[in-house]
């Protein structure tokens, strides 16, 4: 028989243990139940195949858009390493806070609201901000797409103006067919480095269910959507976390998709955020 050992070493187990595992916050109850399909988010950085669309390692940019009109985006944000070096596009959905994609998360949050070029130099009306807490989805697990979208608390409220402003979220799922526009500051084309002067946008059309699982097989669930069904016209790397908006109200953020992107019936893949309305408002009101 085994000895049991002394109380003091089970206790100092039983805490690497906690520690290593981690306390997950538990899914709310209006929180879907799907499977959660492997691949790779639109990060910049990502290699061959399906990829996350952000960048410096986990983001996507607008291929073969437009440059937004000024002001026509004023809930947009971008997720800065560094003085200037976008990764990650964000959404501001409520004075304090923002949501980006979950694969966005990093140590630190440099945000800047306001900008419609990536120049460093300074626009009027732009604000700078720090983001203090970040919540991922606690359903959210690496590699996997499945609840792609975390919300970051800033460092103080920002001050609205016909530049920065929350843009409110979709209560309806989206249908077949509806046209939305999709924003960043991602690459341009497949060369990482083909970088926008200005905030790009494109109008995408939303895909059925059976046209995306099509694309996408075993990939697909019901905390995702695809948009976009034109050949070279896509979100892409350094795009992760930014809007997509159908009739004025915020419908999905830039998740994943394949690379290299803008491929014939290879969509954009969305986090489809009707599915998450309870949880953002009850993470809100509780911190």
């Amino acid at each position: 028989m085994v000895s049991a050992g002394a109380p003091w070493a089970w206790m100092l187990g039983a805490l690497i243990t906690a520690l290593i595992v981690g306390a997950a916050e538990p899914v709310l109850a209006n929180d879907t139940s799907c499977d959660n399909p492997s691949g790779s988010t639109r990060d910049l950085g990502s290699g061959p195949g399906e990829s996350s669309r952000s960048d410096g390692g986990s983001s996507s940019r607008i291929v073969n858009g437009s440059d937004c009109e000024r002001d026509t985006q004023p809930w947009q944000g971008a997720l800065l390493l560094g003085p200037n070096q976008l990764y990650c596009g964000a959404v501001l959905v409520d004075p304090q806070w923002l949501l980006t994609a979950a694969h966005c998360r990093k140590p630190v949050f440099r945000v800047r609201l306001g900008h419609h070029s990536m120049s460093p130099v300074y626009e009027s009306g732009q604000q700078m901000l720090r983001g203090i807490k970040s919540i991922p989805h606690p359903g959210y697990a690496h590699p996997g797409h499945s609840n792609d979208l975390m919300l970051i608390k800033l460092n103080r409220k920002v001050r609205e103006s016909h530049k920065v402003r929350p843009i409110r979220i979709a209560s309806h799922c989206p249908t077949a067919g509806t046209r939305c526009t999709v924003s960043g500051w991602g690459t341009t084309s497949n060369a990482q480095h083909a970088f926008p002067k200005a905030l790009q946008c494109l109008n995408i059309t939303v895909l059925s269910e059976e046209r995306c699982r099509d694309a996408y097989p075993q990939q697909i669930d019901c905390t995702m959507f695809c948009a976009g069904d034109e050949e070279g016209r896509d979100s892409c790397q350094g795009d992760s976390g930014g809007p997509v908006v159908c009739d004025g109200a915020l419908q999905g953020l830039v998740s994943w998709g394949d690379y290299p992107c803008a491929q014939p019936n290879r969509p954009g893949v969305y986090t489809n955020l009707c599915n998450f309305t309870k949880w953002i408002q009850d993470t809100i009101r509780s911190n």
